[in-house]
């Protein structure tokens, strides 16, 4: 009875070891939570939305920067055409200039009605 009592003992304790065997279940833990997948796509939405922000203002720095030059360019234009202006008119107002201009055109000198004009 004895060899009968240790057999039983010994299946009950390949039984129980199965089951401890069996219980034991490794679930998967995914690499990265709910919680964790929300803050990454966030953050990744936060990122492109700060490099649109950025290259739109490039952008639009650039078309100002684009507008000023050729407003300083029109202006240089514009400078030389009152410097070439100013000097045809220093040209023109020569006064040996006038003198020959009123004598070819008959005018003479009355010292009678020549004032002195103080500038």
């Amino acid at each position: 009875m004895s060899n009968l009592a240790v057999k039983i003992q010994e299946r009950k304790q390949n039984e129980q070891s199965k089951q401890v065997q069996q219980k034991v279940v490794v679930q998967k833990r995914p690499l990265f939570t709910l919680g964790e997948k929300m803050l990454f796509g966030m953050f990744m939405m936060i990122v492109v939305f700060g490099a649109v922000f950025i290259l739109s203002n490039q952008v639009k720095l650039y078309e100002v920067n684009k507008d000023i030059q050729a407003l300083e360019a029109k202006v240089n234009e514009q400078q030389k055409v009152n410097n070439d202006l100013l000097i045809q008119q220093d040209e023109l107002s020569n006064p040996e200039r006038i003198w020959a201009k009123a004598k070819e055109l008959g005018l003479t000198l009355n010292p009678n009605n020549v004032k002195g004009v103080q500038d």
